[in-house]
């Protein structure tokens, strides 16, 4: 970076954090932090995610856009760093917890330490009750997960293995009387054992943004008010699609009043999908 890092203590230490069983005493920031009226949700997941994984966390992000929401995860490669560039690009306030201290020279990972910029400079703030000069450890990791739990309404896990480091966030949560999302996904996938077992245990599952909203608190989004937010990044032949799906229609149907060669419009809705505009449900296209 380098910047100014302030030192916080007694009551200027975020309430939520000082109704820990251990509190923190003190906590070095870098940046500013979010008002305490917004909404903090922290969001993490598995280092080996996969394309569902991205998908799915960059597509609930972007539904909380213009909310009263901060997004907080642990600047970790993997899931984190999918959560903190969806974020950014949603132009939601960001909260980066590292495992380590906050000096340039021991900030960790290295790999993120040009992300851990973007977020102080779009008015973020990088947390830490670490020494400044303290470097990531085993023992780092599980100390600060406790804070990225506590300071959050919520905590959603995007796909975690069963033996992840990732549910030690989660179960710190439920300790803390907050609430605990989860995405499901394949029963195929090792990534999804650690979301399904959650789900047993209680968490709430996660499948659109309107969820996430409710569950946050937040009044959901119309049907209409979701089509105009889709409608600001798609190009013409997308708008096109969203428009005709008003009403679910066959992929046949689809293709045939869209007036454009079979493998063009195959082309765009493969396309569509991946971006979570549109699914095919019973045999029908439909809106996302």
């Amino acid at each position: 970076m380098p910047y100014d890092m302030t030192i916080t203590r007694g009551e200027d230490i975020p309430s939520a954090l000082r109704e820990l069983p251990q509190p923190p005493k003190e906590l070095y920031i870098v940046g500013s932090l979010p008002p305490q009226s917004f909404v903090y949700l922290t969001i993490v997941g598995s280092r080996r995610y996969t394309s569902y994984g991205k998908d799915v966390c960059e597509m609930l992000i972007e539904g909380l856009r213009g909310q009263p929401v901060v997004i907080v995860s642990g600047l970790a490669l993997g899931m984190d760093t999918i959560v903190h560039e969806a974020a950014l690009r949603a132009g939601l306030p960001c909260v980066a917890f590292p495992g380590s201290g906050l000096h340039h020279d021991t900030i960790y990972p290295r790999a993120n330490l040009n992300l851990a910029k973007r977020i102080v400079d779009a008015g973020g703030a990088l947390v830490s009750e670490f020494k400044p000069e303290q470097k990531a450890a085993m023992w780092t990791f599980p100390q600060r997960n406790r804070l990225m739990a506590g300071i959050a309404k919520t905590t959603l896990i995007i796909e975690a293995e069963e033996e992840s480091g990732t549910l030690i966030t989660s179960r710190l949560a439920t300790e803390y009387n907050r609430d605990v999302c989860t995405v499901p996904g394949s029963i195929f996938s090792p990534t999804t054992k650690g979301p399904h077992m959650l789900i047993r245990l209680g968490a709430t599952p996660i499948t659109s943004v309107n969820n996430l909203l409710e569950v946050l608190g937040l009044n959901p989004k119309s049907d209409e008010e979701d089509l105009a937010r889709k409608m600001l990044d798609c190009s013409s032949d997308e708008i096109k699609v969203l428009e005709i799906l008003r009403e679910p229609v066959t992929r046949d149907e689809l293709l045939r009043t869209l007036e454009i060669p079979i493998s063009e419009g195959n082309s765009l809705l493969t396309v569509m999908e991946i971006k979570g505009l549109i699914k095919e449900e019973l045999g029908e296209m439909r809106r996302s």
